[in-house]
């Protein structure tokens, strides 16, 4: 990184940062006026929006692009060093093929309803990754593998958006779902953890019930981390076929996330101790920073005007895949478990 890259992305990156800092800085002091803090990804992405008109300027251009490709790449792949794989094990393999089967259904159903509702496929993987995955995260991952002609920032920012929304409803209702059908706290957990978008909701779904359904629920969700690389690479693969840049699908260029890849290769690391415990935690906020750098440059390249254009159909794609991951996760669980 030389004075080239600094001069051509320096103050790109600067913004971002700018507003991600004041994302942060805000999530501390709305959390002491009203007791639940708004999420310094969702007010990264509201800011950036409210500042497209000074970042449209050129001399933005180069950093933004970075900062929501080059550096959320980093970012995600140092999220493997949340990962246990021992723990994974743990949750026994009837708990895995349930937590995989209602993502597949998940994924698969965001296909079919964006097709349905007149949105266009690479949404519907958006938005059903997001919701099978990790939600915001997982939509700025797979964002990253959309090809330039279907890629839409806007889409980006609604699917980032609306998980944290319907991620929040979902913490507030699946316990009491699971309180009426007496489901006892490890099969709690497991609802949970199979079924919310987001970890944060997660754990606050889980610590509503009991410390111990906060685990279990911890440890389903983490699965569900694990499982980006297969759905990136599955998704870069989808989004590819019969690419009409090479007139032959076999021959279809798909791009290799090596992200993706890091992100296996540093579970493996911190499954087996190997990254001391600081460095590990250092590498954690690293992470979180880098996320909240992306989400901020991704506000900033999107309009509010583009983002009020896009319709009423994309919020109901999302809310129907909350309702299926809900059920795909619910059903099974109840006959099996």
């Amino acid at each position: 990184m030389g004075a080239g890259f600094v001069y051509r992305c320096g103050p790109g990156i600067g913004l971002s940062l700018v507003v991600a800092l004041g994302s942060d800085l805000g999530e501390k002091l709305l959390g002491g006026l009203w007791g639940k803090p708004v999420p310094a990804a969702v007010l990264a992405l509201v800011i950036g929006m409210a500042a497209h008109g000074i970042s449209r300027n050129p001399v933005f251009a180069g950093g933004l692009i970075f900062s929501s490709k080059k550096l959320l790449q980093v970012a995600i792949a140092l999220l493997g060093l949340r990962i246990v794989l021992a723990d994974i094990v743990s949750l026994g393999l009837t708990t895995l093929l349930i937590v995989i089967g209602s993502m597949v259904v998940t994924l698969v159903c965001g296909i079919v309803l964006a097709r349905l509702w007149g949105r266009s496929e690479a949404y519907g993987v958006l938005a059903g990754g997001a919701t099978a995955i990790c939600g915001a995260s997982a939509a700025l991952a797979i964002s990253s593998v959309v090809p330039d002609r279907q890629r839409n920032d806007a889409d980006t920012a609604f699917v980032v958006l609306a998980c944290n929304l319907l991620a929040t409803l979902a913490m507030i209702a699946y316990p009491l779902v699971a309180g009426w059908l007496h489901f006892d706290e490890r099969v709690t957990g497991i609802f949970l953890g199979a079924s919310i978008h987001d970890v944060a909701q997660v754990v606050g779904a889980g610590l509503s019930v009991s410390e111990a359904a906060a685990g279990t629920a911890t440890i389903v969700k983490i699965f569900r981390v694990f499982l980006l690389l297969p759905v990136v690479l599955a998704i870069g693969m989808f989004l590819r076929r019969g690419d009409t840049t090479t007139g032959d699908a076999i021959n279809a260029k798909v791009p290799v996330p090596l992200f993706a890849f890091a992100f296996l290769a540093l579970a493996g690391l911190n499954s087996f101790e190997v990254v001391p415990q600081v460095l590990r935690l250092a590498l954690l906020d690293v992470s979180r920073w880098g996320l909240l750098v992306a989400i901020a440059a991704l506000g900033l390249n999107t309009s509010l005007d583009a983002l009020a254009k896009l319709g009423w159909r994309h919020m109901l794609v999302m809310v129907a895949l909350m309702l299926v991951i809900g059920l795909a996760s619910l059903i099974p669980i109840v006959i099996l478990l």
